[in-house]
């Protein structure tokens, strides 16, 4: 059989969609799920893959190769990471088969978190000694703080966006100007030429 990759492209629209999802993965096959990702944000993930005799790996990279996590012959377990900057980063289970035999498809669950939702705050409130009204205060805050970045993030991406647009407005601005006083060249000199060239025929004076 040949190799198939199938690519799941997902975006999250807020710091707080972190859906799980379910889906089947055949003998052989390869399935990805990308998302995009903000500077110094954790992510974790929790995976379980149903058993039908084969091998699925588990791989987590970013848009550059690097591992962030890697797992052969996954079958459950948790994975995290933090991005060092904004990127891409792909998780994909990949089927192996092991005797060469033609297996039924398995399913595949996968809860992918990131920010607040990546967060123990249980945790934090033992490893702190929080009161229930510290731990969902500290769970504002970050929330706050969450949507402070986004917009940050999207201010600085508007402002590169409208520098672009002024670089090229400018640099076309500047090509049609050069074009102008080419053509403007272009048609003086063939008058000069053409001028000359009736001259020396005697057509003119």
């Amino acid at each position: 059989m040949d190799f198939m990759h199938y690519v799941f492209v997902l975006f999250m629209a807020t710091v707080l969609c972190a859906d799980a999802i379910r889906f089947h993965l055949s003998s052989n096959q390869r399935k990805c799920l990308k998302e995009e990702i903000h500077k110094n944000v954790l992510v974790t993930g929790e995976y379980d893959v149903q058993e039908n005799g084969q091998r699925a790996d588990l791989s987590v990279t970013d848009s550059r190769g690097h591992i962030l996590y890697s797992k052969e012959d996954a079958t459950k377990g948790r994975f995290a990471f933090t991005t060092e900057e904004y990127d891409m980063f792909e998780v994909c289970f990949t089927s192996k088969p092991v005797s060469g035999a033609v297996a039924p498809d398995r399913e595949v669950y996968l809860d992918v978190k990131r920010g607040i939702e990546a967060k123990n705050y249980d945790d934090i409130a033992k490893a702190e000694k929080l009161k229930p009204l510290e731990v969902e205060l500290r769970r504002l805050e970050d929330l706050s703080k969450s949507i402070v970045d986004d917009f940050a993030y999207m201010r600085s991406r508007e402002e590169q966006m409208r520098d672009t647009n002024e670089s090229t407005h400018s640099r076309v601005m500047y090509f049609s100007l050069f074009s102008m006083l080419c053509l403007l060249g272009l048609a003086t000199w063939q008058v000069l030429y053409l001028r000359r060239y009736f001259k020396a025929k005697k057509l003119i004076e």
